[in-house]
């Protein structure tokens, strides 16, 4: 059975040198594609993502990044699709004081279960969530929580490039989806 990659980025998607762009560059990976990375409408981008999860099918695994961790939380408390897993990198706390003004109504953040296997990357240094709002995100969610220790945002100004960590804990999802 095939497991494809989605990529979900964040606000104003992800440039050439973000790791999701690098591992899409890869057979078996594809972009989310959102009609607006920069004014973001949360309905529309759980459309989206129901578009592409409807069309990938149930063995899609979702990687997302900051925003993109919060539309796909909000997508699975709308969602009668499944998916295998996700994870989720960086998500971005939309209820902090200063979070861009562009992004509407992706606050209150779901703190719910989510219905599939999920890892939660966070940053001991992340300008857009606290470790330990992360970690609550990964608590709510039910979620396995991973520090990665000073990385920022876990984006190209972390200078990861492929990001073989990411890349071993996306292996990890893919393999055991079916133990879990």
């Amino acid at each position: 059975m095939e497991v494809n990659v989605l990529t979900a980025p964040g606000l104003h998607g992800s440039g050439p040198l973000h790791w999701q762009s690098i591992w899409e560059k890869t057979s078996g990976y594809k972009r989310i594609q959102q009609q607006n990375w920069d004014a973001p409408e949360m309905s529309e981008w759980i459309q989206t993502i129901e578009a592409a999860v409807a069309e990938a099918g149930p063995d899609v695994v979702i990687a997302a990044h900051s925003l993109g961790c919060i539309a796909l939380a909000h997508w699975a408390q709308h969602t009668k699709l499944s998916i295998r897993a996700a994870l989720l990198v960086a998500p971005a706390d939309a209820e902090r004081p200063g979070f861009p003004e562009e992004a509407h109504g992706f606050a209150p953040i779901p703190m719910a279960t989510l219905p599939f296997k999920s890892i939660v990357v966070s940053s001991t240094n992340d300008q857009y969530a606290s470790p330990e709002r992360s970690r609550s995100f990964a608590d709510a969610w039910g979620s396995r929580f991973v520090n990665a220790g000073e990385k920022g945002h876990i984006n190209a100004d972390s200078d990861l490039g492929e990001w073989p960590v990411g890349q071993t804990l996306l292996t990890e999802l893919v393999r055991n989806w079916h133990t879990l």
